[in-house]
């Protein structure tokens, strides 16, 4: 026996998660009061999730212009780059943090899902992906949980898809503790031209449904990612929609098969939202409208209301608008791969979305007024500058002492979670399929991927230091775009084009939104110096959850991915040091400077602090410079300083071969500043001996700044005639660390 559906009231509004305004809004744009499927497509399309109404204010302030660009921010499912040679690549992030938190499994699974049909529903093979995880302290079981959840099902579904993760980033914060992070990249190689639009158009052309039946248990889950993450909605496992990878794969190769056919018009991904949402979209750029025959959708469940049917998020699914005419093309494509395509409806001229249930009307709304862009509300919240960041004065280094024993200082910061190697991860994706990764044994900044039919390659990178953007938005903004650019220039490309994924807690707190516009701001400056529109964004708020009274948000963590070309192989820059007397050199400026660094939180406890010293023209033109080292044949490495400081990138550079090496600080500098300090613009880099002197007369003929520091010597660390120990040692802690902590509980 079905239900009644609820009464329409403010009430029944609010609790769909709409405002007491957009419920009179709503019956302004239909005329009349909404029926309850009615107001449920609103409910969904007007989230924060779907609409980006707290955010798009801003976000239209990014660079959204450039000229490799194929399509416009927004315009399409993902970025789409030109990388010449008749080459198109579509990028694209995204969060699915809250479900994730609540169900690791099938929370991360639906994430990783979704990215990558957004890819492949464009006409482009994924050929990568990349993640940026942030997760609470590693000690505590309940992360020890989430992480082994997260990891498992983003390795299965990279294997069933036969789409390797190339690089990513993973993080340890207690900030994450209850709301995790789980941003996914996907990349994807396609030839321009024979892509395919997210469009509806042509009266007449038929509409179909592809893939799995709808279900009764993914209902309303933008409402879920719209909201604090509180207790209540942990026990919401409804709202988390399961994805299959095996699935996934199938409609993968039968839409690149699909595609190649010509009878597809235009084709959306099914995610949030459901059909509501895909169809609602597909309209919305076009002008069309779209009759749908909701009894038509396959139901896994009976009884299933039209509502259930219309917001169903079940996973693996598309709606496709093909050719008439051309329709048995499609069926056959989808029944050869064993997937279900049944012709749910028709494109029309009205302009609106009109569902039917048995041959009754039960919604009809106005196609434009429920989308980005269009009716959907847009809101200019308030904002003020946090209490906290009123209390980061200038760092007193007089009042933070040098530790004495710096070997056993330098071993004690370099087990730190956030320092060691993520190994214990990674070996549990597949990283080389479908073998892409032209320097797979020399690892680089950003990772390398060739493109088939192509002597290009393409740089891939995700970067965000969320404790920078804490201390200061603006300039933690920049520095997450600086540094995504760094390593692609280390890695021998040019950046080119740049997406986000943005996390931040609750939108209507000031202070948060002070947090999410200051941000905005540093990426947009950022952004705009290195020359890298933005193709996409992905707004994820309501990052927080209660902490007694209070609700407690996570550091804000705006993650950039960057994309970037690669001309020629023979400027392919690794970051491991090559061979003993290689002379090693950091290029950039060093600053007494501690801000924010992982030695103050590791070895000082001291976990709030001014950012780390940055200067947006510095590094521009640091950036620069190694590119133009790179291409005169000067560099044998090339490596980042970041997290961890100088020492840091030291190691890192030295661990790849077993090298050790011995260098000197400089006495104007604190030792601890010197080593350990995480201040911008600086790059470690290696030239061979007999190259020493030109080397030094470049850079002192073009006014650069520079410290000899030593060379790769044998196998022990030496740093100012102190031997720190044998380099292998160091290897075994920084492989094992992790693996010791997670295998642990």
């Amino acid at each position: 026996m079905q239900m009644p559906e609820p009464e329409i009231s403010v009430k029944t509004a609010t609790k769909l998660g709409l405002t007491p305004k957009e419920f009179e809004k709503i019956q302004e744009v239909l005329g009349r009061m909404p029926n309850f499927t009615e107001l449920s497509v609103f409910s969904v399309m007007w989230s924060e999730h779907c609409s980006y109404k707290n955010s798009i204010k801003w976000l239209k302030t990014l660079p959204r212009e450039g000229k490799r660009l194929l399509v416009k921010a927004g315009e399409e499912n993902a970025g789409l780059v030109d990388i010449g040679d008749n080459i198109a690549c579509a990028f694209k992030i995204e969060a699915h943090n809250q479900p994730a938190s609540t169900e690791p499994h099938l929370g991360a699974a639906a994430g990783v899902g979704s990215v990558h049909r957004g890819i492949f529903t464009m006409g482009a093979r994924p050929i990568a992906a990349l993640n940026s995880l942030r997760f609470g302290h590693p000690d505590e079981k309940h992360t020890n949980d989430l992480v082994k959840g997260v990891i498992k099902v983003i390795g299965d579904f990279g294997k069933s898809l036969g789409v390797p993760t190339v690089g990513g980033e993973v993080y340890f914060n207690d900030c994450y503790n209850q709301n995790i992070l789980v941003n996914t990249l996907s990349v994807g190689i396609a030839r321009a031209g024979e892509t395919v639009s997210a469009v509806a158009e042509g009266p007449g052309n038929p509409v179909f449904l592809v893939g799995p039946r709808a279900g009764k248990d993914e209902i309303h889950g933008a409402s879920f990612d719209s909201a604090d993450l509180q207790e209540e909605r942990r026990n919401s496992l409804s709202a988390i929609h399961a994805g299959d990878p095996f699935q996934e794969k199938l409609m993968l190769e039968a839409t690149l098969e699909a595609i190649k056919t010509g009878a597809i018009v235009g084709m959306q991904d099914l995610g949030t939202g459901g059909v509501a949402c895909s169809s609602a979209k597909m309209c919305g750029r076009s002008g069309a409208g779209m009759r749908i025959e909701l009894d038509r959708v396959p139901a896994r469940q009976e009884n299933m209301l039209p509502w259930e049917i219309l917001l169903s998020e079940s996973q693996e699914r598309l709606l496709v608008v093909a050719h008439a005419g051309q329709e048995q093309q499609l069926l056959d494509v989808f029944e050869k791969w064993d997937l279900e395509c049944v012709q749910i409806g028709e494109v029309t001229e009205t302009g609106k979305l009109e569902c039917f249930f048995k041959e009754e009307k039960v919604a009809e709304i106005a196609a434009e007024s429920l989308v980005l862009g269009g009716g959907a509300p847009v809101y200019d919240r308030e904002f003020k500058k946090p209490a906290y960041l009123s209390k980061i004065s200038k760092l007193n280094l007089h009042h933070i002492h040098t530790p004495k024993d710096l070997v056993e200082t330098a071993k004690k910061l370099f087990s730190s979670p956030n320092l060691v190697s993520r190994r214990w991860i990674y070996e549990q994706f597949d990283s080389v399929v479908r073998a892409n990764d032209p320097g797979a044994d020399a690892p680089s900044d950003a990772a390398l991927l060739r493109t088939k039919g192509s002597s290009k390659s393409l740089a891939v990178t995700v970067d965000c230091n969320s404790t920078y953007v804490h201390a200061d938005p603006y300039v933690g903004g920049m520095i997450a775009v600086a540094e995504a650019s760094r390593n692609i220039i280390c890695s021998g490309a040019v950046p080119v084009a740049a997406t986000n994924c943005l996390n931040f807690g609750n939108p209507h707190d000031p202070e948060v939104f002070y947090q999410f516009v200051y941000a905005i701001k540093g990426i947009g400056d950022a952004c705009k110096k290195f020359h890298t529109p933005v193709t996409g964004n992905n707004v994820s708020f309501y990052n927080q959850s209660k902490n007694g009274e209070k609700a407690e948000p996570v550091y804000p963590t705006p993650m950039i991915g960057m994309l970037g070309v690669l001309d020629d192989i023979e400027h392919q820059t690794s970051m491991n040091f090559k061979e003993e007397g290689d002379i090693i050199y950091m290029l950039g400026n060093c600053y007494n400077d501690l801000g924010s660094s992982e030695y103050l939180r590791v070895i000082h406890g001291i976990t709030v602090s001014p950012a780390p010293y940055f200067d947006l023209h510095e590094e521009f033109e640091l950036q620069k410079l190694i590119k133009k080292l790179i291409r005169k044949n000067f560099l044998r490495s090339a490596h980042g300083v970041s997290e961890g400081g100088l020492f840091t990138a030291l190691l890192e550079s030295a661990l790849v071969n077993g090298f050790g090496f011995n260098v000197e600080t400089v006495d104007t500098f604190r030792k601890d500043c010197f080593l350990f300090g995480e201040s911008q613009s600086r790059v470690v880099v290696t030239i061979a001996a007999d190259k020493d002197d030109e080397f030094q007369n470049y850079l002192i003929n073009n006014n650069v700044s520079f410290t000899k520091l030593g060379e790769v010597f044998g196998s022990d660390v030496v740093i100012d005639e102190e031997n720190f120990g044998n380099i292998n040692d160091w290897k075994r802690n920084y492989e094992d660390t992790l693996g010791g902590k997670l295998n642990s509980r």
